[in-house]
């Protein structure tokens, strides 16, 4: 059983944080895919946790102080973002590489199973890892995503995942930060903080002062190649057998409050809690947000109806 109440003993958690990478493969050769783990190695449960698109593993990291005394924790840097290598063909920035460097870690792990929380991006990569035959996903969350996109959302994404951006200083970056994410909900100033210091790096010689967007802005190749179009995962949710939990921003343009109660109905009938005052996504940084799925991780009781 998790734990209920405050973060442990923060001396303890910063002690078991560790910095490591696994290497991925594509066509062009070996890249790094750094990552964060958090907890005792010798815990019986892994928990994997994936960020969306432009994101990174330290969206992740006050849920990580909150469940690391329960769980082994992996927060990777999906390739092209943040410390991880960025791909000579930008072509190969897509879901099957992702999927194959994600097996990668699940390997380097070596755990049999894992449990998998997504978000956006992330949670797409859950569902179509969940989705296979002999998956090692034992439990799934799903943060503001499902198996049928429309079209609008991934336009409005778009609009800003492939610009590189120039910010004269962190302010400007939060400024930026604070605009384009601001579906992610009320958040502290100290929450925005977190984002924006581990959203931008310093610019290098070549780039000039300042600071840069944290990721490759090839990683948008695929919005830009050919106009987005409503995406139709049906089929791969028919097929996920294990316990899935889904969240949803009360507000949310990708995640239609139709196909969400469609969730809870097809394929393994998901459980759905809802956020109010947040789109996409829910940060998944405050307690409250926490605590539901670490109930639900937990599986004593099922989590309330909305949140």
């Amino acid at each position: 059983m998790i734990p209920p109440g405050p973060a442990q003993a923060a001396g303890s958690l910063a002690a078991a944080l560790r910095e490591r990478f696994v290497l991925g493969l594509s066509a062009q050769g070996f890249h790094k895919v750094a990552y964060s783990e958090w907890g005792d190695p010798e815990r019986p449960r892994t928990l994997i946790c994936v960020h969306g698109l432009t994101r990174n593993r330290h969206d992740f990291d006050p849920l990580c102080r909150r469940l690391s005394s329960a769980f082994r924790i992996a927060c990777p840097d999906v390739v092209g973002r943040g410390g991880s290598d960025w791909l000579k063909d930008p072509a190969g920035y897509g879901y099957p590489q992702y999927l194959s460097d994600m097996n990668a870690l699940i390997a380097r792990l070596g755990v049999e199973g894992v449990d998998w929380l997504g978000t956006s991006m992330g949670g797409l990569i859950g569902l179509m890892l969940a989705a296979q035959p002999g998956t090692p996903i034992r439990r799934l969350i799903v943060n503001d995503v499902g198996p049928f996109i429309p079209k609008a959302a991934l336009q409005r994404i778009a609009g800003y995942a492939g610009r590189q951006r120039r910010f004269s200083d962190l302010a400007a970056a939060e400024a930026y930060f604070r605009e384009v994410h601001a579906p992610f909900g009320r958040l502290s100033d100290a929450q925005w903080q977190h984002l924006t210091r581990h959203g931008v790096r310093e610019g290098t010689d070549d780039e000039g002062r300042g600071f840069r967007l944290h990721y490759d802005p090839g990683i948008a190749k695929a919005f830009t190649d050919a106009p987005p179009e409503d995406v139709d995962l049906w089929g791969l949710w028919e097929r996920i057998a294990c316990p899935v939990l889904v969240l949803r921003g009360t507000e949310s343009d990708l995640l239609p409050a139709e196909v969400a109660q469609d969730m809870t109905r097809r394929g393994p009938r998901a459980t759905l809690v809802e956020f109010p005052g947040c789109g996409h996504a829910p940060a998944l940084m405050d307690e409250a947000q926490i605590s539901v799925l670490r109930d639900w991780l937990a599986g004593d009781e099922a989590p309330p109806a909305e949140a």
